[in-house]
Formats: structure tokens, C-alpha cells, sequence
């Protein structure tokens, strides 16, 4: 059996590790934060800290994006090793990998799929069940590569799988993901929303679930996606204005179109997706 190493032990790093050990891998991990390590460890997540990845014949790198190109561009790895991440964004990475030759395989894999709250406590090996995993292929992927990974993602109960370019990720997720949580932190600052409790229901909490980003985080992942997160985020404030600019200038026809406008694109949306 194929021996596995997980590099970063928070919340996808450590749900990663407990579902690949429940499916019968041998999985060894790692993590700079002693506690983490430590916590995978008693809670039976690995067999042990994975100190030389030329030992691995698959490599996971589940940390921010910095550290991963950190790790794809100069860690050592056993020859011919798959090495997959789990970063948010692609592109930024596939250049890195694709600059020079390489000794390992690489294709880049992003689960959607996480919580609220992060570090390994949050882990847990249903994490995954059922949800989307993006894969994404590059001129030199090679389709074996991919099969290989698709065994794992299938091993940790992902439902559906998509394949696509790195650069079709990170427009789809600038918008999906790393829009919305925009959004949801700037929706947080209004000051009416301190002292609001018993005013509010279900919008409120959609809106507010996913302002609590860890800015460390975050921060590099818009970084390395700038320009499509700046595209989304443009065209949203212009859409926003033609609201503020109906309400203004009393002009509740123009408003009740514009509500329309949405209304019907959000039906379609939920036509194609029970279609699929």
C-alpha cells in the first residue's frame, strides 16, 4: 500500500488524515504547531510525524498558499511522488511547478468543503461526505495521474468531482467563494448590526456566517487571485449602485426591475442545478 503524508494538520489537513486512515491508508502527517501534531496523533488521525517526504509515494500539502509554493518549488520529494493541495487558488501554483523539470507529479485538487471554525479540532473524517472536489489539469497532467488522485478523493466520501483549468478555478472561485466572503465581512460593519439581536432570522444568519475569515488566511488566497477577485468584486459594487441609484431617485419601477433581474436569474440557476 501507497504510504501518504499530510503536510498541515488544520481543519482540511487533519479531516484529510482521519479519512484516509479510516479508508485503510497509512498516513503520516505534519505540522510547524507542535499541539496539532500531537492532537493527530492521540486522536489516531496518523501513525506517526512524517519527517522525510522522500519516504512518501503521495504527498498532500494542506497549508496556506504561501507555504505550499514554499514546499512545491523547494521540498524534496520521492521520485515520481503524486503531489496535490489543497489551495483555493491554482493557477499561481501550476506556474510554479510547471517553471522547471521536476522529480514528482503534480495536480492540484481543492475540496469545497470546511466550516466556520478552523485548527484540527474542527476536523473530523465525514468533513468531505458528499461534497464537491474540484481537479485541476494542466497541458503535461497526465490522465493516470488523475485516476490515482480520484482513488483517494473517492476513498474520503467526496460527492461530485470536477475537472477543469486552473484558470477556469480561479474565476469560478473568485467568484463563489472568495466574493461571498467579502461580502460577508463587510456586511458585519453596518453599526446597526451591534445590539440586533432578537431582529434577527435565517438572512441574517446566510449573511453573517462567513465574516469571521481568519485574515492571515485569506489575505495571500485574493492575493494570488487579484485580478478575477477585483473583476467580481467591481461588477458587484455596479450592480449595487443601480439599487442605490433606483431607491435615490424614488424610482420604484426601476427598483422593482432590478429585483426582477435577479429573481429570474436565480431561477434559473436552481432549474439547471436540479437538471444536473
Amino acid at each position: 500500500m501507497k504510504k501518504i503524508a499530510v503536510i498541515g494538520l488544520g481543519i482540511i489537513g487533519g479531516s484529510i488524515c482521519s479519512a484516509l486512515t479510516n479508508a485503510g491508508y497509512e498516513v503520516d502527517g505534519f505540522s510547524r504547531g507542535e499541539e496539532s501534531l500531537q492532537y493527530a496523533l492521540q486522536a489516531g488521525y496518523i501513525r506517526q510525524k512524517a519527517t522525510d517526504l522522500t519516504q512518501y509515494d503521495v504527498v498532500i500539502i494542506a497549508v496556506p498558499p504561501k507555504a505550499t509554493m514554499h514546499y512545491l518549488d523547494n521540498a524534496t520529494f520521492k521520485d515520481g511522488a503524486l503531489v496535490t493541495d489543497i489551495c483555493g487558488v491554482k493557477s499561481v501554483l501550476e506556474r510554479l511547478v510547471y517553471a522547471k523539470p521536476r522529480n514528482y507529479r503534480y495536480v492540484g485538487m481543492h475540496p469545497m468543503a470546511g466550516k466556520e471554525t478552523s485548527g484540527i479540532r474542527s476536523a473530523s473524517s465525514d468533513l468531505f461526505d458528499g461534497a464537491n472536489v474540484i481537479i485541476t489539469r494542466a497541458e503535461k497532467t497526465q490522465e493516470s495521474d488523475v485516476i490515482e488522485l480520484k482513488e483517494y478523493i473517492q476513498a474520503m466520501r467526496f460527492g461530485r468531482i470536477i475537472e477543469c483549468t486552473a484558470e477556469e478555478h480561479d474565476k469560478k472561485i473568485a467568484l463563489t467563494s472568495q466574493l461571498a466572503h467579502i461580502v460577508s465581512n463587510a456586511y458585519v460593519k453596518s453599526p446597526e448590526v451591534r445590539g440586533c439581536e432578537g431582529f434577527t432570522g435565517g438572512s441574517f444568519q446566510d449573511m453573517t456566517r462567513i465574516a469571521g475569515v481568519d485574515e492571515t488566511v485569506w489575505t495571500p488566497l485574493y492575493a494570488c487571485n487579484r485580478e478575477n477577485v477585483i473583476k467580481e468584486l467591481s461588477g458587484l459594487i455596479a450592480h449595487l449602485q443601480e439599487y442605490c441609484d433606483a431607491l435615490q431617485s424614488c424610482d420604484d419601477e426601476k427598483l422593482s426591475q432590478t429585483l426582477k433581474e435577479g429573481r429570474l436569474i436565480r431561477e434559473t440557476i436552481k432549474r439547471e442545478n436540479k437538471k444536473k
